[in-house]
């Protein structure tokens, strides 16, 4: 728990640096290039003392260097430090087996999101409904043949005949999710494209699952 207060510490100061115009303009400089005090300064439109002010802010949170020059031994460079951008995301959520995707029908949004998971992690993934239906919905599958998703030719699947207990599980419908909470670990609350039944709701879905999936798949990191 104190490991985790001094991560959230470091990063909310980090933030906090960030949160003045100027600073984030300066962070955003040295992402291309080193650049000097007075470089800084001609380019922002600021003063030697407010420029000293903001660099001493980004020193004391770890996100700038600075190095004497070889030529004019009386100038310095100023430089993003390796672990600038570090901590400026939100940290890895946990480990996991294995990662279900549940909705009501199983016949959509959670075969959808299987699917996806699949292209952007090594992290197994199924998926799984509350009350499954007899078949994947045809648009569904018109979908993912768009998008170019390989889509499981498998009826759905009841929750229970899937799931285990390490299983890491994303509801993504409010129906699913408020009848397994607080079993499941995340929810997205995604509209049902089936009620709707039109192309665009099919499309709409898909992308916010995608926006999502891209999100975590990186905060997620396989159980040994």
């Amino acid at each position: 728990m104190n490991s985790e207060r001094s991560d959230l510490d470091r990063r909310a100061a980090k933030h906090a640096a960030l949160g003045d115009a100027s600073r984030l303009r300066i962070v955003d400089l040295l992402t291309l290039g080193d650049l000097s005090p007075k470089e800084i300064g001609v380019t922002l439109d600021l003063p030697s003392n407010l420029v000293a002010h903001h660099l001493g802010v980004l020193e004391s949170v770890g996100m700038v260097a600075r190095s004497r020059s070889e030529a004019d031994k009386r100038r310095s460079y100023v430089h993003l430090t390796a672990s600038a951008l570090d901590d400026l995301v939100p940290a890895p959520l946990e480990r996991a087996q294995r990662v279900l995707f549940v909705c009501t029908a199983n016949s959509a949004r959670s075969q959808l999101a299987a699917a996806l998971w699949s292209q952007h992690s090594s992290i197994p993934a199924a998926s799984g409904g509350t009350h499954p239906a007899d078949r994947i919905a045809d648009g569904a599958v018109h979908t993912a043949r768009r998008h170019d998703l390989p889509l499981p030719d498998a009826a759905p699947r009841h929750l229970d005949e899937v799931a285990t207990e390490t299983d890491f599980i994303v509801t993504v419908c409010d129906s699913a999710h408020e009848a397994l909470s607080p079993r499941g670990h995340l929810h997205w609350s995604i509209p049902d494209p089936v009620r709707v039944g039109d192309e665009s709701a099919f499309d709409a879905a898909y992308d916010d699952l995608e926006r999502r999936i891209s999100e975590l798949a990186p905060r997620l990191t396989p159980t040994l």
